[in-house]
């Protein structure tokens, strides 16, 4: 009976494991989940978007004349001295060249001038010869008025001669010279390109010496080589590096909540580290832009200082890419949940928190939020844990299990 009894017991034993190993192997495991614990501490709600540095005040030299313009003494990166540095050199342009019927013109305007000039010497010479015989006649004159021969207007007569006959001759020389220099006028018009160059390589007060107008460094040259260039082209850039500014285009509906004097974060530059600048202004007037996705977007254009030492952000120059966030909201100590652990239950916004090792659904209040974290104005409280992104098989009442920590 005895061994009955054991046999009996066995089978009930082993009937009972049985049930157990189904009923744990048919058991639902936990739910491996990310969890975050709810939190306080300072968080920031900000607008930003990609944007450049730029040299507070850039000097744009242009070409003060038309001319030849040499090649740039100057390099990027050079340092440069108001009044005193030569950025460029501007010589006198060639002359055009000259078709078969412009030659044949300009060479009968010369002809034409030395026959003016001709012309003029012969009548130099006529005043000339006509003041001679007025003088020796004057003297003439001048005897016999002494012997009382002549009378006294007589006399003045022959002065009034000599006198109109000297200011003829002086009216002939000027006419000579005026023809001269007409004659010089033609024959310049048939200067050749070939030899008005080496006439302009050959005189160094020829040339206009452009200075820099400011102290600084040349940010960009526009034009390095020897080239014919017109007046108010422009010919180079200059400025001081270190008088950044930083200008962020942003759109309209973000630049609405920026008002001046915003502190903002500037990140993203390829430095070591962060640093911090203030919104100067905000332009008035925005302006379409069309994105990379060919949407047509109106934005406005925020100008920043940077207001972290020098050193901070020393590697930065004229035109470099940055990321400019700018801080509309800030709190100091404000209750956070992750930005991952909400999700939208109905018109609500919910989270699933964790309590006795299961999910629980809890509808949450939020107020201002970035894109990493939001700010909690009712359901949860500092050191509440909940779900972040949690899946399809995360429903509540679910079993979850912690992942641990990476």
């Amino acid at each position: 009976m005895w061994s009955t009894w054991r046999r009996g017991a066995a089978v009930v034993l082993a009937a009972a494991i049985v049930i157990a190993g189904g009923v744990y192997a048919l058991w639902p495991e936990p739910v491996p989940v990310d969890v975050a614990v709810i939190d306080r501490g300072p968080l920031d709600v900000t607008v930003g978007d990609e944007g450049r540095t730029r040299v507070r005040e850039v000097y744009v030299v242009s070409a003060p004349i038309a001319g030849r313009l040499l090649r740039s003494p100057r390099e990027v990166g050079d340092t440069v001295e108001a009044g005193k540095t030569v950025v460029a050199v501007i010589q006198p342009s060639m002359p055009q060249f000259l078709d078969e019927r412009q030659r044949s013109e300009e060479r009968a305007r010369v002809g034409a001038a030395e026959a003016a000039e001709r012309l003029a010497e012969a009548e130099v010479n006529r005043a000339s010869a006509e003041l001679s015989f007025a003088i020796r006649d004057l003297n003439r004159a001048q005897g016999l008025a002494d012997t009382k021969v002549i009378s006294e207007r007589a006399l003045e007569e022959a002065r009034l001669t000599v006198d109109t006959k000297r200011a003829a001759q002086a009216s002939a020389e000027a006419t000579l010279a005026v023809r001269r220099q007409e004659l010089e006028s033609a024959r310049a018009r048939l200067i050749e390109p070939d030899t008005s160059a080496t006439a302009a390589a050959a005189g160094a007060d020829c040339c206009v010496d452009v200075k820099s107008p400011a102290d600084g460094e040349v940010l960009k040259i526009d034009l390095k080589s020897e080239q014919v260039v017109s007046a108010g082209m422009p010919l180079i850039e200059i400025g001081d590096p270190a008088d950044l500014e930083i200008v962020v285009e942003l759109l309209t509906i973000d630049a609405v909540k920026v008002t001046p004097g915003d502190r903002a974060l500037i990140e993203g530059w390829g430095g070591a580290s962060d640093f911090e600048a203030k919104v100067r202004r905000i332009d008035p007037a925005g302006f379409e832009k069309v994105s990379a996705l060919g949407i047509e977007e109106q934005r406005v254009t925020v100008v920043l200082d940077p207001t972290s030492d020098r050193s901070a952000w020393a590697g930065l120059g004229h035109d470099y890419r940055v990321f400019v966030r700018i801080v509309i909201w800030h709190a100091d100590d404000a209750v956070r949940v992750p930005l991952g652990a909400l999700f939208r239950d109905g018109e609500d916004w919910a989270v699933f928190a964790v309590a006795d090792g299961r999910a629980t659904l809890r509808h949450v209040r939020i107020g201002h939020r970035n894109d990493l974290r939001a700010e909690v104005a009712g359901g949860l409280e500092p050191g509440d844990t909940v779900i972040v992104h949690p899946s399809d098989r995360v429903d509540d009442g679910v079993r979850v299990a912690p992942r641990p920590p990476e």
